[in-house]
C-alpha cells in the first residue's frame, strides 16, 4: 500500500477534514453518553432521595436495590450501595435551593445553556418530566442544572467527596473545563488547593502585569506544589532545575496546560556578555514567552531587577513581532507579603512573585467568591 510522502499535499487537506469529521461527531456522540448517565444518577438520586424521606424505604432498602438492580441485570455496573447514595447526594446537593441561589447570583444559567454540552443535552432534558411506576405513582423530574454536564460522573463524585463549599464545587467543574482535565489531574487540582490558589486577591503580581494581562491572575498560580521532585529540606538551585527538568510533564501540569517549554538555561546575549535565564516557556492563551527564574531563598527585592533585565532582552532580542510582552515569573522558596507587595508597586514589567512548596499541606477551606472567575471565563 503506498503512503504519501507531502504531508501538504491537496489530498492529505482532504484526508485531514475526513478525520476532523470523524474526531467531531465522535466527541458529540461521548458527550451525549456523559449527558445521559449524568441523567440517570440525577433521576435514581431524586428517586431514592424521595423514597428515604417517606416510611416507605428502611435504612437496609438501599442495600436490597442494589442487590436487586445485580440480580435482575448482570450487565449494569456502578450500582453498589455507596454508588446509589452517591447519586442521592448528586441531586440533593445540586437542587438544593442553596446551591441553585448561588448559581443565580453568578449568572450561569444562561451562559451555560449556550455551550456545545448543553446544547446536546437540551434534547433530553425535559422541564418537568412525568414519569409512572409499576404502582401506578407519578414522580416529577426536576431539571438538571446544566453547569453539572461539564464533568463526568467520577469527577462528580470526587468534588462532592473533597469539597465542603459550593463555590469550590462550582469553580473545580468550571476549571476541569477550561483546563481539559482527567480525573487524575482533577484530583490533583483539588489536593494543592488550586480554588484557593486562583480565586484570589493577593498582590502577588506587578502593575505592569496587571495592565498588560488583566486576567493573568486566573492563569498563574501563586503556589506551586512541586512535591513530585523529593527535594530535601536544603537543596541547591541547580538540584532544583535538574529535578524540574526530570519531571517537566509534571511540573507543566502544575503550571497550566498552556505552558510550552522553550528551553533551560536559555542563552540572552548583552553587550558582548551572555545571561542565562533558568527556565524559558511559551504560553499558547497568552502569546508570549514566560521566563520563570528559580530562586531557593525567601524572596528578596533585588531579585526583581535580575528578572526585569531579562524581559528587556527577551523583548529586543528574542520575542517576535507578533507575539505580546514576556511575562517573568520568580518562583522563590518562600515569600514576604509585604516585601512582596512594596517590590512589584512600581514594576511597570509583566512580572509576578510565586512560591513553591516541596510538600501537600492540609487544605484549608477558603470562602471566596467567584464572580470575577465567571468575568475571565466569558
Amino acid at each position: 500500500m503506498n503512503t504519501l510522502d507531502n504531508t501538504n499535499s491537496p489530498i492529505e487537506s482532504h484526508f485531514e477534514q475526513v478525520h476532523s469529521i470523524i474526531h467531531l461527531h465522535r466527541s458529540r456522540a461521548l458527550q451525549v453518553i456523559n449527558n445521559e448517565s449524568l441523567l440517570i444518577c440525577w433521576n435514581v438520586g431524586q428517586y431514592v432521595s424521595e423514597k428515604l424521606k417517606t416510611s416507605d424505604w428502611g435504612n437496609k432498602v438501599v442495600t436490597q436495590l442494589s442487590e436487586y438492580l445485580r440480580t435482575k441485570d448482570p450487565s449494569l455496573k456502578g450500582y453498589s450501595r455507596s454508588s446509589i447514595y452517591n447519586m442521592v447526594s448528586f441531586f440533593e446537593i445540586y437542587s438544593s435551593q442553596q446551591f441553585l441561589q448561588l448559581l443565580s447570583s453568578l449568572n450561569t444559567k444562561n451562559q451555560f445553556v449556550q455551550t456545545d454540552s448543553a446544547q446536546l443535552y437540551s434534547a433530553y432534558n425535559q422541564s418537568n418530566e412525568i414519569v409512572q411506576t409499576d404502582s401506578g405513582q407519578f414522580i416529577t423530574m426536576q431539571d438538571m442544572p446544566k453547569i453539572l454536564l461539564l464533568a463526568n460522573w467520577s469527577m462528580h463524585v470526587e468534588i462532592m467527596n473533597k469539597c465542603k463549599l459550593p463555590e469550590e464545587k462550582i469553580f473545580y467543574m468550571l476549571y476541569t473545563q477550561r483546563e481539559s482535565l482527567n480525573y487524575r489531574e482533577l484530583q490533583r487540582a483539588i489536593k494543592t488547593n488550586a480554588y484557593a490558589h486562583i480565586v484570589k486577591q493577593e498582590h502577588n503580581q506587578s502593575k505592569g502585569m496587571q495592565t498588560a494581562y488583566p486576567k493573568s491572575n486566573y492563569l498563574f498560580k501563586d503556589v506551586a506544589y512541586l512535591d513530585f521532585l523529593g527535594l530535601p529540606q536544603k537543596h541547591s538551585e541547580k538540584r532544583l532545575q535538574n529535578s524540574i527538568l526530570e519531571n517537566m510533564k509534571d511540573f507543566i501540569l502544575e503550571l497550566g496546560k498552556d505552558f510550552l517549554f522553550v528551553g533551560e538555561e536559555f542563552p540572552i546575549q548583552v553587550g558582548n556578555k551572555t545571561f542565562k535565564i533558568d527556565l524559558l516557556f511559551f504560553h499558547r492563551a497568552l502569546q508570549c514567552l514566560v521566563a520563570i527564574e528559580l530562586k531557593t531563598t525567601e524572596f528578596e527585592p533585588g531579585f526583581m531587577g535580575q528578572l526585569e533585565f531579562y524581559l528587556e532582552a527577551l523583548d529586543k532580542d528574542v520575542k517576535r513581532s507578533n507575539e505580546n510582552p514576556s511575562i517573568g515569573i520568580l518562583l522563590c522558596k518562600e515569600t514576604n507579603r509585604e516585601v512582596v507587595k512594596y517590590a512589584l508597586n512600581r514594576s511597570l514589567s509583566p512580572t509576578m512573585i510565586a512560591k513553591y512548596e516541596r510538600e501537600l499541606i492540609p487544605k484549608e477551606v477558603l470562602q471566596k467568591s467567584l464572580n470575577d472567575f465567571f468575568d475571565f471565563l466569558k
